[in-house]
């Protein structure tokens, strides 16, 4: 067998570099809103299981599918899903695009390792194939830290508007309304996801047989919010026992206020920190360079 010529491995390198950038842009063209998943997460029996729904039209869902059905449970792991839950990613969507970064990574050192035949530069053929197994385990991670870091600024931007609803919810029930129609309405005023979300966890409840503190309780359980808590704990008691509850909903809302200004300034303090680190560095060069002609001289003058 004749080894290949140069044309030949141009050819087989441009191709596999224009199917990576085709795969890469398929993957970056945004999905249509499949309606069929849109009405399960609204049917009350599906309120809490739109994760593990039936695969639909995507591309990535049915890649996820199809390696759940093909490997072993052993190679996933621990789905993070009460971060897939605030996200409402589904399970399959997610292992769909571990199986993607995987397939990258193993598609990416032997591109390279044509390039570098193309140039003169012949790696012997471990190299490749260790390179692949390692880049495809490290970008087989990478769905899970992607999906720990979007649920913490979710879990984040959660709290901040939960803040300003239970002061709505407050106000509706100083205004007279009932726990039910004080929460709705309040749920109605804002148009964010926050917003959107508990306002269709509260529409869930008219005919779920749920109550709206019993639905926000396992809201909070699902996504990992005990905020929620709070706020369900409080409407029941207006609810069940009439209570009063407009001081206890400010003073809570209050608190939450108070907790994440703390946490912005030790964010703050910490960020001060670390910029004291580059100056101290600086004054060390400064140091180093005035010094620095003293002592060679001094050198200099040594026998």
């Amino acid at each position: 067998m004749t080894a290949p010529t140069s044309v030949q491995l141009a050819i087989a390198a441009g191709s596999l570099i224009g199917l990576g950038v085709a795969l890469l842009t398929w993957r970056l063209v945004p999905a249509q809103p499949d309606l069929r998943d849109a009405l399960e997460r609204l049917s009350p029996e599906h309120a809490r299981r739109h994760a593990s729904a039936p695969v639909a039209g995507e591309p990535t869902q049915r890649l996820g599918a199809w390696g759940l059905r093909v490997l072993p449970p052993a190679v996933w792991g621990r789905a993070p899903t009460a971060e897939l839950a605030i996200l409402r990613k589904p399970v399959t969507r997610f292992y769909g695009e571990k199986v993607s970064f995987a397939l990258l990574g193993l598609v990416i050192p032997p591109v390279l390792t044509v390039l570098f035949t193309i140039f003169g530069a012949n790696l012997p053929l471990p190299v490749p194939l260790a390179g692949s197994v390692v880049l495809a385990g490290v970008l087989f991670m990478v769905p899970d830290y992607n999906a720990r870091d979007d649920a913490k600024r979710a879990r984040a931007e959660f709290s901040r508007a939960l803040g300003a609803y239970i002061d709505l919810v407050a106000l509706e029930r100083h205004n007279g309304s009932g726990p039910r129609q004080a929460m709705e309405a309040a749920a109605a005023v804002g148009d964010s996801w926050v917003f959107a979300r508990l306002s269709e966890e509260l529409a869930r409840t008219r005919w779920s047989g749920l109550t709206p503190w019993e639905s926000l309780r396992a809201l909070g359980a699902e996504l990992g919010l005990p905020e929620l808590d709070d706020l369900a704990d409080i409407m029941r008691l207006s609810g069940e026992e009439g209570a009063q509850v407009y001081a206890s909903l400010r003073a809570r809302s209050a608190g939450m206020r108070a907790a994440m200004l703390n946490h912005e300034k030790a964010k703050a303090n910490e960020v001060a920190e670390r910029m004291t680190i580059p100056m101290s560095l600086l004054g060390v060069i400064f140091l180093a360079i005035l010094v620095t002609p003293a002592l060679l001289r001094v050198m200099a003058g040594t026998p």
